[in-house]
């Protein structure tokens, strides 16, 4: 009998994992509502220049004219990744977005005058003229997360966590303004923007989108930043030229989800909720905030985008907002009985725009359906409508005739920009320790180590693409580096400045400066199960020891996206900063670590923690005010040349800290990150070779049916499946396939919860001997069976016949518009 590779997959994997079936997971709630109490929520007002009676008159006549099919497809946003302006001649959309990894043509650094060309190409579609359409100007949105994020040559602020950090609303709404005239330059009506989340859990993997732990810093940025967007509106005016529409985000409590889930659920009090999570919104909603995003996550288990309560009955209601709200990328997908191209629930909740990127036609066809049998009454159409059609008037769309900043690309990265970016780097400094090494000092010999000269490091997710990995300096051709930065600054004040970031120096230096810390990531893809930094594999740490052991000052300037323990590396550091995620304006740095001739820096420490930092690596949720509070530094803590202070040795115990297994990486430089196993099952082998490094690669051959697992306990990928991840594979053909070659993702449940796929024609089209990467989105697999939410084997690849290759490497990754379904 001839037994499939599927089967044989399976039992191999019940055996090998030790697990007949899978246990139901039951969320447990605790008994609290999800009914929220208008009166209880603070009150607020969108301005009355929101709704003039000019702008009310002609979005009356507008509607008057509208066909249903029309007004339906103006409560849809698709992406670009996923259709082209043609579309909009039978799918009257009403807006289209460019998702973290969408860009003109796939490219992701698609010159600017391409990203123009795209959004005029939807807008003239949108505008053209056809029997029985009424033109209605389209809405192009994307995420200016830190500046205008998606360009090649624009200004990269720092991650919020810094701004927050610097204590300094004046500066944040400058911040505001550069970043909304750079959208407008190429093009851009609207930003995903401002995020007013005040997280409560570090490991939490958006941490560094939010200004702070308290709901103070973000409550006094909110406004400001909505005015630097938008300016300030006014009655039957629209918004100035180079402002664009903004959109205050998560609403709500994103930042305070359980253990820090992304996209998880908020199992708190209504009073926690709005003491602590709605605080951000008042501010930005006077300051006549356009547009307004529901949140991925939940409140008691109820999913925010469904909870009518508090879109309806807070938002609309007791907090007075007369713009229009926007799901999240494909939310409402995840209410119960909804899917991402069928979800009536949501609009009738009080969701007036849907973000379906890719499932913007499935949706209108079914939206379209229950608004003309009454399941979506009219009355609600009408009113997301209006409000979709009010904000478009306000945004100056319906004038876009002859733009005055459009095509301007000398702003783009201009020098006022960069200025304005290189003080937030400055101010957002926080200086933890300092034995007096600090400022380096006028004429010394200064060595700079470890990712010093990585501007794509030291700015972090939402760079470029989603996740911000694989940037090269290249990449930021108006920016400097930290390094750049540092030789500049100590080279005018008479000294010398040395590169190496291995740390092996020409001439021994008077004090090293080692940049380093954690590496790109957004999302679910930054979420930890605890606060320790490198804890299985101090490099880093033995970096430090091993410049400290030559006798030279060491100063570390630490780049992260949340606080992490640090303790040994804290210890073994005559100076520590933390940098959070600069940007691309390293200057700012040197500005502060670096004296001139002088004597003194150009600035001193500004920087205050707005979040608390740990003593312990399994401190989770740490934050002032909180019962038990013990943190390393506190809130608001922050040294200076001006108030020094001393740091005594720290205790080097993580505390209870549980190995991490690795969601992601499953084989990586030769080796199998915990929890996973590679096994071969049937007729073959394995062994390990090098490829450019020691023992860095496997080499499998097959000499008949057979099959290579890597595997070990579930883990649920569900959020990177949803989140368009992939599995990324390095390999090298060693021997052509004589049989079909298949690639699977399964599960130790049975047969039917894992995905097969044919990659026979991937690996033909393979050169013998040559190394080369693929990606395979997850969810290709999902479609053909897999349950993501119960991986046990996120990689096999099998045939029945000889076949030889070798791999380097088998992780998740981003898709970048270079993921595939195999054919």
């Amino acid at each position: 009998m001839t037994v499939s590779p599927r089967r044989l997959l399976i039992s191999a994997l019940v055996a090998s994992t030790g697990l007949a079936g899978t246990a139901a997971f039951a969320q447990s709630n605790p008994a609290a509502s999800t009914v929220a109490h208008p009166a209880q929520w603070p009150a607020a007002a969108s301005p009355a220049a929101i709704t003039d009676a000019k702008t009310e008159a002609f979005i009356t006549q507008l509607m008057a004219k509208m066909s249903v099919e029309e007004k339906v497809g103006q409560t849809i946003q698709g992406d670009i990744a996923s259709m082209t302006p043609a579309d909009l001649e039978k799918y009257p959309l009403g807006s289209i977005l460019a998702g973290g990894n969408s860009a003109p043509g796939g490219d992701d650094r698609a010159p600017p005058k391409a990203w123009i060309d795209l959004v005029d190409a939807y807008r003239e579609e949108a505008l053209a003229p056809r029997p029985g359409h009424t033109p209605i100007p389209i809405m192009f949105g994307i995420d200016a997360v830190h500046g205008h994020n998606n360009i090649v040559g624009a200004t990269i602020f720092p991650h919020n966590i810094g701004l927050g950090a610097m204590r300094d609303p004046a500066l944040i709404r400058r911040i505001g303004q550069a970043t909304g005239e750079e959208v407008a330059v190429v093009g851009g009506d609207w930003t995903f923007g401002p995020t007013v989340a005040v997280p409560r859990d570090d490991r939490w993997g958006r941490s560094y989108e939010g200004y702070a732990e308290d709901p103070e810093v973000v409550k006094s940025y909110s406004g400001p930043m909505t005015l630097g967007l938008q300016g300030e509106l006014k009655p039957g005016q629209t918004l100035g030229a180079g402002h664009i529409a903004g959109s205050a985000k998560h609403f709500l409590a994103d930042g305070g989800t359980e253990d820090g889930k992304d996209q998880g659920d908020a199992r708190i009090s209504e009073q926690e909720l709005v003491a602590i999570h709605a605080q951000g919104y008042p501010p930005s909603i006077d300051a006549g905030i356009l547009t307004v995003m529901a949140s991925f996550s939940s409140w008691n288990g109820q999913k925010i985008t469904g909870n009518k309560t508090l879109l309806t009955d807070v938002l609309k209601g007791r907090m007075g907002f007369q713009g229009f709200v926007v799901s999240d990328w494909n939310a409402h997908g995840q209410l119960p009985g909804c899917t991402n191209t069928s979800c009536p629930q949501a609009m009738n909740a009080g969701l007036d725009m849907y973000m379906a990127p890719d499932s913007w036609k499935g949706l209108y066809d079914n939206t379209l359906v229950q608004v003309k049998s009454g399941e979506i009454p009219m009355a609600r159409l009408d009113d997301a409508v209006r409000r979709i059609l009010r904000v478009k008037v306000k945004a100056g769309l319906f004038e876009r005739v002859a733009p005055t900043v459009q095509g301007k690309l000398d702003r783009l990265g201009a020098a006022d920009h960069r200025a304005i970016a290189r003080e937030a780097v400055a101010k957002s400094l926080v200086l933890l320790k300092n034995d007096g090494v600090l400022p380096v000092k006028p004429g010394a010999r200064v060595l700079v180590a470890g990712a010093a000269d990585d501007i794509g490091k030291a700015s972090g997710g939402w760079t470029l693409t989603w996740q911000g990995t694989g940037n090269k300096n290249s990449d930021f051709p108006h920016g400097q580096s930290i390094w750049g930065g540092i030789e500049q600054a100590v080279t005018a004040a008479g000294g010398q400045a040395e590169l190496a970031p291995n740390g092996q120096f020409k001439t021994k230096p008077d004090v090293a400066i080692v940049v380093f810390g954690e590496d790109p990531y957004a999302e679910f893809q930054g979420d930890v199960a605890h606060l320790g930094y490198q804890l299985g594999d101090k490099t880093d740490l033995a970096l430090l020891k091993k410049l400290k052991a030559q006798g030279i000052p060491v100063v570390s300037v630490f780049l992260s996206g949340r606080p992490l323990w640090v303790n040994p590396e804290i210890n073994a550091s005559d100076a520590f900063v933390a940098a959070w995620l600069p940007g691309s304006e390293g200057g700012g740095v040197a500005d502060v670590l670096v004296a001139g001739k002088g004597g003194k820096p150009a600035r001193d420490f500004q920087g205050k923690l707005g979040f608390s930092w740990p003593k312990r690596a399994d401190q989770g949720p740490l934050n002032r005010g909180q019962p038990g509070y013990d943190p390393q530094f506190a809130y608001g803590y922050g040294l200076s040349y001006a108030q020094p202070g001393q740091v005594g040795t720290l205790a080097e115990d993580p505390g209870n800290v549980a190995a991490a297994g690795s969601v992601d990486r499953y084989f990586v430089d030769g080796r199998l990150p915990a929890p996973w196993r590679m096994d071969f099952l049937g007729a073959g082998s394995v062994k390990t070779i090098d490829a450019g490094a020691q023992e860095n690669a496997r080499q499998v051959a097959w000499t008949g049916q057979g099959m290579l697992a890597i595997h070990g306990p579930p883990v649920d990928l569900s959020r990177q499946t949803t989140g368009d991840m992939a599995v990324m594979v390095r390999y090298r053909i060693d021997a052509p396939p004589a049989a079909p070659v298949t690639m699977s993702i399964g599960c130790a449940d049975d047969a039917s919860c894992a995905g097969t796929l044919d990659v026979s024609n991937l690996v033909k089209a393979a050169k013998p001997g040559e190394w080369r990467s693929a990606k395979i989105k997850l969810s290709c697999f999902q479609a053909v069976g897999a349950k993501m939410d119960h991986v046990t084997a996120p990689f096999v690849i099998g045939t029945t016949a000889p076949f030889g290759v070798s791999l380097t490497e088998v992780r998740l990754a981003s898709n970048e518009g270079d993921a595939i379904c195999p054919k």
